[in-house]
């Protein structure tokens, strides 16, 4: 290969299949072609025959066969990203509640899709480029959520971390919690839904059912914050599973779901009364480990739309925040449960002094 061409392998691409090296840095090359020189030879990492599934490593030396070898570019035209305006790249900051060296974390708002699709033209993923750094490198995705669902959403830095955090989300060592208002009271103060999943037949891969025969293995452990009476209750739910749509398919499939989701739960999924139509579901507390050995432990705001159901529903942010993120505890559970008891009944005692003192000044007889 006289005319080979010459390529150092740098950090950001540490530890991706050769083929994805080839998608990144040669994106007219096929992956049929890379086969094709991969099988006669013509692909070398420092100076040995490479096959695409081969992992490299920063430092290493690529060769592969000369520009006239690769086939013409397509004439077909490539989709492209419509630029950020200064107003988006200021909206997509003001979205960032924590950053590191290796990644952005975001609170995501109700709405805001995180990709793009067929008729998504405004998602966060464009945005994204508002966060690029001098170089025009943009973060990358690591992790959804859905549309409708708000809160923590983390975004990295570069192509390395991306492939760092990634492989803590697949192998589940990063941990998620989420809020949700379910319609109903669950029994209990914590369970475990153990629910397979699978695509429902007929929409896409948009729907998903439970499917026992079938599904992929999902689980969700659940917990309980608060309830108001037999309406309604604050959960705290954790995906130990990463399925689509899990928590909601779930919370709907055990006969309480999330309020506002009318995609599984329909006309069972709202409340009466002035409390929100929209999803109540909100992904919480994020904690993940990072390249550099650090842990990253972000916790995002409700949006307004929650923040106002907790309240016209009589809940306490307090109780939310006292629940451990390690464990089910059964002692502080029930800690909690007893400081949610003790509140309530302080705030009835206050109710009815100032009752007592409202009636008192009407009977006082008025001075002639």
């Amino acid at each position: 290969m006289a005319d080979a061409r010459t390529f150092t392998v740098n950090a950001d691409d540490d530890g991706i299949r050769l083929d994805r090296w080839f998608k990144r840095h040669q994106p007219d090359v096929s992956f049929n072609i890379i086969s094709r020189w991969a099988r006669t030879g013509q692909i070398r990492i420092d100076g040995k025959r490479a096959t695409p599934g081969d992992r490299i490593e920063a430092g290493q030396t690529i060769r592969i066969p000369p520009l006239e070898a690769q086939p013409a570019q397509s004439s077909r035209a490539q989709p492209l990203r419509d630029p950020v305006t200064p107003e988006e790249a200021a909206f997509v900051r003001s979205l960032v509640i924590a950053q590191s060296r290796d990644a952005f974390v975001v609170n995501k708002p109700p709405g805001l899709a995180t990709q793009g699709g067929t008729k998504t033209h405004n998602h966060l993923d464009r945005l994204l480029d508002g966060l690029a750094d001098d170089d025009g490198n943009r973060p990358k995705l690591v992790h959804r959520l859905d549309k409708d669902t708000s809160g923590v959403l983390l975004v990295a830095r570069s192509a390395r971390a991306a492939a760092f955090f990634s492989k803590s989300f697949s192998g589940r060592t990063a941990k998620k919690v989420y809020w949700a208002l379910v319609v109903g009271v669950p029994s209990g103060e914590e369970g475990m839904i153990d629910l397979p999943l699978a695509k429902q037949p007929g929409t896409g891969g948009e729907k998903m059912y439970v499917d026992e025969e079938n599904g992929l293995a999902a689980r969700t452990r659940w917990r309980m914050i608060d309830r108001a009476g037999n309406r309604a209750a604050w959960l705290e739910l954790q995906p130990l599973t990463g399925r689509t749509h899990q928590l909601r398919v779930h919370m709907a499939a055990i006969g309480f779901p999330i309020v506002g989701d009318g995609k599984y739960g329909g006309v069972d999924a709202q409340l009466t009364g002035s409390i929100s139509r929209k999803l109540h579901l909100h992904a919480r507390q994020l904690r993940i480990d990072a390249p550099d050995k650090a842990s990253i432990d972000v916790t995002a705001d409700l949006p307004e739309h929650f923040e106002q159901s907790l309240e016209m529903l009589g809940f306490s942010r307090l109780a939310g925040d006292m629940m451990p993120l390690d464990g089910p505890d059964a002692s502080v559970i029930r800690q909690v449960k007893e400081r949610r008891v003790a509140a309530a009944a302080k705030t009835r005692r206050r109710e009815r002094r100032g009752e007592r003192r409202s009636r008192g000044s009407q009977d006082k007889p008025k001075r002639r």
